[in-house]
């Protein structure tokens, strides 16, 4: 599959793409990281500062270990933060934190694809299992199975253009609060727009692959009414 000249074609671009955005983001953090903020915030800091403008108190703050492995779980309104960024008082620390706690902000103004996000995480075993399914299928010229694992797929796919509006909304609502509370200068505003920024094209990335991904098995699984070359 990988060696394909068709899959190169459709995916290899996306697949680039998310090189780039991953060093982007490596290159956009590492300098960001290295500057303090003026008001001296660690990354909860200024997460806790920007729910609290937003009238939100219900949201525990922790620190969790791994790289970037910033995230916000509605379920239990935890917002987790790295090590690097709950404890940093770094430009780079409060964009990311403030990021996750737009995600927060999202969920307590009922934010509808948020929601529907949420819906969809407990699908993704089977997005997980189409993709083996896919795999099987062409391994023994199945079509049949293959089809029904492309199916599947699309939940994953589905998950990726649903996070797009749902990731870029949190940043601006981040952006918002952050300049409405005072806590960044203008210069410090354009670092975490530029951190952001960079983050979100990895998720344009992951989004792009997904979808070329589901084209590429469902022409070579014979969805659209063709059939795959052997």
């Amino acid at each position: 599959m990988f060696l394909d000249p068709l899959y190169l074609i459709l995916v290899g671009p996306a697949l680039l793409l998310s090189l780039v955005a991953q060093g982007w983001v490596s290159s956009a953090f590492g300098k960001w990281s290295r500057i303090r903020n003026s008001r001296n915030l660690t990354g909860a800091e200024a997460a806790e500062a920007v729910l609290r403008s937003q009238g939100v108190t219900d949201v525990r703050i922790e620190s969790v270990g791994g790289f970037l492995s910033d995230h916000y779980d509605p379920r239990t309104k935890t917002l987790r933060l790295s090590h690097q960024n709950h404890d940093a008082p770094s430009v780079a620390a409060i964009g990311i934190a403030a990021h996750e706690a737009g995600h927060a902000l999202q969920q307590a103004k009922r934010y509808p694809m948020l929601a529907l996000r949420s819906a969809i995480v407990p699908l993704a075993p089977l997005g997980n299992l189409g993709l083996i399914l896919v795999i099987i299928g062409f391994f023994l010229h199945s079509l049949d199975l293959a089809k029904i694992g492309v199916l599947f797929f699309g939940i994953i796919v589905l998950f990726q253009i649903v996070t797009l509006p749902v990731e870029f909304d949190a940043s601006r609502r981040a952006m918002a609060a952050l300049r409405a509370s005072g806590i960044v200068t203008a210069e410090e505003a354009a670092g975490v727009r530029s951190v952001l920024t960079a983050a979100a094209m990895t998720y344009v990335a992951a989004a792009a692959a997904a979808i070329l991904q589901l084209l590429y098995f469902a022409l070579r699984s014979g969805l659209f009414g063709g059939r795959r070359s052997d």
